[in-house]
């Protein structure tokens, strides 16, 4: 009878640890998980995260990692540590474009038309009705009935949210130029 001898972790190498990976052991993820965790995280913190966040990116990039090993389609080219890194990196990438989306759109939305009097809201309908149909649109939309910028390039046929909220952007500034054309700061005082 063969007696079968069993490396502890510490001497496994990266092929033997990839290896029982791709064969769907989970204690050898475990093994990667607590090598590579401070280098990981250390990443997300040191570019604008928090350790939670940092936590929540490693573990997100390590699902991607086993799932790539278990189908059986990757094939180690660099060291372990260097392929989820860089999966820690595009992942963090996308959740910093991600906030930076949702802070710019709510910079959108504290700038909404401040109408607290019936003489201002006359004022804004009257320039309203002398932009285009498509100005009018967005901008009733956004600010009157508050759709989201999907919900109006949906409504609109816009290709994509960018698009819409460049619409928007500029129905915006001609909307402002119209009423600083034909008011005064005088016109929007109680």
């Amino acid at each position: 009878m063969a007696l079968r001898v069993f490396k502890s972790n510490a001497q496994m190498d990266e092929k033997e640890i990839f290896d029982r990976i791709q064969q769907g052991d989970e204690k050898a993820l475990e093994l990667i998980y607590k090598k590579y965790y401070r280098m990981m995280t250390k990443l997300v913190i040191t570019n604008s995260g928090t350790e939670d966040e940092a936590r929540d990116v490693y573990q997100d990039a390590l699902v991607v990692f086993w799932q790539k090993a278990r189908s059986g389609n990757l094939v180690m080219t660099a060291k372990m540590s260097t392929y989820i890194y860089s999966i820690c990196q595009n992942l963090w990438r996308k959740e910093l474009d991600r906030k930076k989306r949702l802070s710019n759109e709510e910079k959108d939305a504290a700038q909404s038309m401040d109408m607290d009097s019936p003489e201002r809201e006359k004022i804004i309908a009257r320039c309203l009705d002398q932009l285009g149909e498509t100005c009018r649109k967005v901008l009733m939309y956004y600010y009157f009935d508050e759709m989201s910028m999907q919900e109006i390039a949906e409504k609109l046929g816009f290709a994509n949210t960018d698009t819409a909220k460049t619409k928007k952007y500029k129905c915006k500034q001609k909307l402002d130029e119209l009423v600083k054309a034909q008011y005064t700061e005088h016109d929007f005082l109680d």
